[in-house]
Formats: C-alpha cells, sequence, structure tokens
C-alpha cells in the first residue's frame, strides 16, 4: 500500500515513513480481523470508523496561513502535499513546501491535481502529468470501510456507484472506485476442545515491542475488553494471558485434598487491558481472584505501606540533582509472590492449597509487601525511618536507591554497575519486568535529561476532558473569575451528585502536578454533599482552563540545591457560609516544588494574624 501511494502522485521516496504510517492508520480501519468480523479500531474504540475523512496521499493541497497583517495581494494560503492524518486528534499531516516541514491542521483544501516540489537535485518536478487516477487510500478503504461510520459492506450487501462516492468523501468523485465484497465471517461462541486448532495448553508467545511510538498504528495485543471467559476465548491474545495467569497459579499452589474443616474460597476471571503512556493497549492483563473471603475467617490484618505522592516527587528532585536517572520495573502477578499463612481453597472435590497470596485476597498486599522487604533488607538495604517503602543501600562511595508502590518499583543510583546488580538480582527472585527509563508511573508522565526532569498530566488531562464530554468545550485562559465567591446557593438547582463527585475526584488527582488549580479545585470540593448549578458551572470553567494549558507540570532543575523551605498563607473568613479561613502551604527542596496543599482552617480566625498562624502552624 505504501508503495503504490508513493506511486500515485510520484511522491518523493524521503516520504515512506508517512506513507507506512498512512496505510497502517487505513488497514485499521478496513481490514475485519478473523472470526470478529470487526476492524481494529471497532474492537479498540467500540464503534465503527468513517472513512469520509480519507484523502489521497501525495496530492496537492493549500494550508490556510494564520500570520497577521498580510497584505492585500498576499497569498492567503501555503503549497504543500498531504501526507496522511494526526494519531492524536483530528487534522491532517501536510509537508509545507516553502518552510519545508510538517504541520499539523485541519484548515487544509485538497486538490486532485499533483503536487510541484523539487526533487533531493533541486530539479523541478510536476509529479504526473495525465489525470489523476482515483487515490490509493480511500480505494483501499473501500474494500471494507470501518472508522466511526457506516456498516461494513458483506456478501449478503451491495454498495451502489453513487453510494461509494459517499463513502470516498468529495476529494474522490473524480474516479471510479472499486468495492471488493468480503464476505461475513461468523463469530464462534462456543469452543470446544475437539475443534480448537493446535495444543490448548501451549501458549504462543509474542516478541515484546520496544518502540511504542513507531508502531502506533500496529496492534500486538487485543484492543477489547471481554464480557467473559467465552468472549476471551474468541481471541488467541486473550487465551495468551490466560494461560499465564493459569501457570503462575499453578506454580505457586498446591493442588491437594480439601481439608476437613476448611472453607473453600470461589474465584472468578477478571480481564483489564493495561495501556501505555499514549493510550495505546500494551498488555492484556486476565487475572483469577477471590470472589468473596471474611475478615477474621480468611485474613486478619490487611494493612500495606506505600509510598505517597509527596516522597515519589522528593525522588524525583533527588535524582535530578545527583545527576541520575530513574529506572524502573513491574513484577509480574505481584500478589502471587506473597506468603500467607492463612489456608484458602478452591472446586468441591480437590483444591488448591495456597502457599502464597492470590488476586483478590484482603491479606495479599500485606503478604506482598513483606515478602518483599524481607528481601531487599537481606541483601543490605536499609528502610527509611519515616517513609517505610523507601530503601536505600550504599556500596562504597555509592548510593542506589529504591521506592516501592506496590508491585512498580522506582530505583536509580549512582553507579551503574550497582542499578544492574540490583536489576538480576531481582529477576533471579522474582519474575520482573524491566521496563527502562522511568517514563510513565501512576498516571504521571516522566521526562528525564541532562538540565533536569519534568513531570506532567497530559494524557491523564485529555483523558478526563473525554471522560466528562469537554474536549471540544471552548478553551479558557483562566480557571476562574476573580469575582467568584461560591456559597449555600439554596435556591440553585441541584445536579447529578455521582457525576459531580466524579469531575472532583477526577481533578483532585490531577493537582498531584497542577498546582495552579489546587485552590480551585479544593474550594468547588466543599460543594460535594449538595452540588448545584454554579458549582457545576465553576468546575467546567476549571475543565476548559485544562483544555487550555493540557501540558502544563512540574520542572525539577539538576542544578537545584537539597534545602528544604517552606512557606505558608491564608485568607480571612473566605468561606461564605461558616466564615473560616483557607490555609496554603508549599515546601521546597531548593527550586522544585514537591508538596502543596490548600485547606479550610478547622476554626474561625478572629483576625487576620490569627488566620496566618493557623497556617504557619499547621
Amino acid at each position: 500500500m505504501a508503495r503504490t501511494m508513493l506511486d500515485d502522485h510520484r511522491t518523493p521516496r524521503r516520504f515512506w515513513a508517512e506513507a507506512v504510517n498512512t496505510a497502517c492508520y487505513i488497514v485499521n480501519r478496513i481490514f475485519l480481523r478473523a472470526f470478529l468480523g470487526k476492524t481494529s479500531y471497532e474492537l479498540r474504540f467500540d464503534r465503527q470508523p468513517s472513512v469520509k475523512h480519507l484523502r489521497a496521499f501525495g496530492c496537492r493541497c493549500f494550508v490556510l496561513k494564520k500570520a497577521g497583517h498580510l497584505d492585500n495581494f498576499e497569498s492567503r494560503c501555503l503549497d504543500g502535499i498531504f501526507l496522511g492524518y494526526a494519531s492524536n486528534f483530528r487534522a491532517f499531516r501536510v509537508w509545507i513546501l516553502e518552510a519545508k516541514q510538517v504541520v499539523k491542521t485541519c484548515e487544509v483544501m485538497m486538490k486532485k491535481a499533483p503536487p510541484i516540489f523539487e526533487d533531493e537535485e533541486g530539479a523541478v518536478n510536476d509529479g504526473d502529468a495525465g489525470a489523476t487516477a482515483p487515490a490509493a487510500a480511500p480505494t483501499t478503504s473501500a474494500t471494507s470501510s470501518d472508522d466511526e461510520g457506516g456498516p461494513l459492506p458483506t456478501a449478503s450487501s451491495s454498495l451502489t456507484r453513487q453510494q461509494a462516492h459517499a463513502e470516498a468523501g468529495p476529494a474522490e468523485d473524480a474516479g471510479e472506485v472499486t468495492f471488493e465484497i468480503v464476505p461475513s465471517r461468523q463469530v464462534q461462541h462456543d469452543h470446544p476442545p475437539h475443534r480448537m486448532i493446535g495444543d490448548i495448553h501451549h501458549r504462543v508467545t509474542h516478541s515484546l515491542v520496544n518502540s511504542l511510538a513507531f508502531f502506533s498504528h500496529f496492534a500486538y495485543v487485543a484492543s477489547f475488553e471481554p464480557r467473559d471467559v467465552s468472549h476471551a476465548l474468541s481471541d488467541p491474545n486473550w487465551v495468551n494471558a490466560m494461560h499465564e495467569e493459569l501457570e503462575n497459579f499453578e506454580r505457586n499452589h498446591d493442588l491437594v485434598e480439601p481439608p476437613p474443616n476448611c472453607s473453600p474460597i470461589g474465584t472468578k476471571w477478571v480481564f483489564k487491558n493495561k495501556q501505555g503512556e499514549d493510550g495505546m493497549v500494551v498488555r492484556n492483563k486476565a487475572r483469577l481472584p477471590v470472589v468473596s473471603s471474611k475478615e477474621g475467617i480468611d485474613y486478619d490484618e490487611t494493612f500495606a505501606p506505600v509510598a505517597r505522592l509527596e516522597a515519589i516527587r522528593i525522588l524525583l528532585v533527588f535524582a535530578a540533582s545527583k545527576g541520575f536517572k530513574l529506572q524502573q520495573m513491574d513484577v509480574k502477578s505481584a500478589f502471587l509472590n506473597g506468603f500467607i499463612e492463612e489456608e484458602s481453597a478452591r472446586f468441591p472435590d480437590r483444591v488448591y492449597k495456597l502457599r502464597k497470596a492470590l488476586y483478590g485476597l484482603k491479606q495479599a498486599p500485606r503478604a506482598w509487601y513483606a515478602r518483599l522487604k524481607s528481601f531487599l533488607l537481606k541483601s543490605g538495604f536499609v528502610m527509611g525511618s519515616a517513609d517505610k517503602t523507601l530503601f536505600r543501600l550504599s556500596h562504597g562511595g555509592d548510593t542506589l536507591i529504591v521506592q516501592i508502590y506496590v508491585d512498580d518499583i522506582i530505583f536509580g543510583g549512582s553507579s551503574h554497575a550497582l542499578v544492574s546488580s540490583f536489576a538480576e538480582q531481582m529477576s533471579s527472585e522474582f519474575e520482573m519486568s524491566l521496563m527502562g527509563e522511568l517514563q510513565f508511573f501512576l498516571g504521571l508522565q516522566i521526562k528525564q535529561d541532562l538540565e533536569g526532569t519534568f513531570v506532567h498530566q497530559a494524557k491523564y488531562t485529555r483523558d478526563i476532558l473525554k471522560k466528562f464530554n469537554m474536549g471540544d468545550s471552548k478553551p479558557m485562559k483562566t480557571l476562574m473569575s476573580t469575582n467568584t465567591a461560591l456559597d449555600a446557593d439554596e435556591d440553585g438547582e441541584a445536579v447529578d451528585q455521582k457525576k459531580f463527585r466524579g469531575m472532583i475526584g477526577s481533578l483532585l488527582y490531577l493537582t498531584a502536578t497542577r498546582t495552579d488549580i489546587q485552590f480551585a479545585v479544593c474550594l468547588c470540593a466543599r460543594y460535594q454533599a449538595s452540588p448545584r448549578t454554579s458549582y457545576r458551572q465553576a468546575v467546567k470553567r476549571i475543565f476548559r482552563y485544562l483544555k487550555f494549558t493540557p501540558e502544563l507540570g512540574l520542572w525539577y532543575s539538576s542544578g537545584s540545591s537539597l534545602s528544604l523551605r517552606g512557606f505558608s498563607d491564608a485568607d480571612h473568613a473566605g468561606c461564605r457560609i461558616d466564615r473560616k479561613s483557607t490555609s496554603g502551604t508549599c515546601q521546597l527542596l531548593g527550586t522544585s516544588l514537591v508538596s502543596w496543599s490548600s485547606r479550610k482552617q478547622a476554626s474561625v480566625a478572629l483576625s487576620t494574624t490569627e488566620a496566618e498562624y493557623v497556617a504557619t502552624a499547621s
């Protein structure tokens, strides 16, 4: 497909990567998956795709100029070559001939004539001299159109030429479009063993993809989440995930006769897709957790410490200041590694005696933390006195730092040999996934370089805008008006409490890197008990501000010192309901902000001085 698209308008071969990306973009929207009768796009987004926006790759196009103060007779557009589609939003990718760069824009007018460009030697090439053939991309897409629009053609359906022109779009209405009718496939829901091809006990493994950015248009894993076991068995990727979980299960537990005084605990399959930083599915996770267990019978203590976000930020500042890059590893089936004291079982005649913990057991996080802590202490690490999830190892003049958040482990040190030795040591004890340099952790996007570390939540911001239907809202440059004053508003119209609380909860997690919205979000969070229309409008204003500033974050400079400083401030009687003041505090390591808060004081301050003292004391 890429070769055909390059030849159609004699596009220079240096654009081969753009042609391949466009071909993959089209393949995911037109080719049906075997047995499922759906395209990769429909499996990922659960809706049929549209092909009306597809255009001829390599055709000539004109991009509207956005510069102001143009002369009366100056051109209002830039000449360019159409090179495909943007991956993150609805836009076209266009090569501007004059500037020799690629831009993403929706303000494009396509032309069927071939483009005029200069080749590598500087000679002028005007593309094809004759009439333009139908574009390769839309012609191919007609094979089985599948993006966001019309239904897929099957053996029992047919399309007229007028319908074909409508599907291909206005840019293709001059050429004849030929449709290849693809027979419909019946989805088999029941899979008896004698009808399965190959050994059902043999798990197929896929090689890891190192660069998700380059292969962003391909699907190496299933993009849908099964409804039940029969649905999961229809896709080989989910079958592999189930085999992997069963292997971990059988490796960690013994199949025995049920003890006489034992109460078996049932299990149930749970399927979940794990997404990467760019929102693409990177792993299919099938788990067999416990359905229910009773306190005092199946478990006693369940508490297990996890790292606070402040601790993560302090570690990032420390690593940036010391000049070493943090690495990340993930423990496969972490909860299956924890030793437990209680006995559990399943199945009526023969049961598994759990030597280690199981997903869904209330004591599983505690058991896993105890196992990992014991291993690290035996390896020479020293546990932090304030943060029980932080471990430090000193070897000569070198230091290794390890931070734990359940099964995600961040580590880094001043010696590359020490870091490599720790990774090998962990891999020998547990089944690990070494994920390389720390880039995406707990929804935080982290970029480390020589000048420092940048932490932001751009992906999470886009996700919550889409979740609450604010993606198409008008951006705002400010998140709250200076004269905004929220009060009881008892006469206001009540709104959906569940949705309002969901919006507040999503914004509160975003404050992990967005200090600019801290005060406004905490102010709106006070009215979750009885939300009104005025409160919802204030929250929507915050979302519109996020639409204007999606990629703001925290910058931790490598030149920052590690001296701790704290600041506090307070208003006086800012709350219009109970006349309580609001405290604001922040703590910095050098120039790096690591902790902050904005909360209403517990008591009523009688003066501005008292309000300031309360904030400082806190």
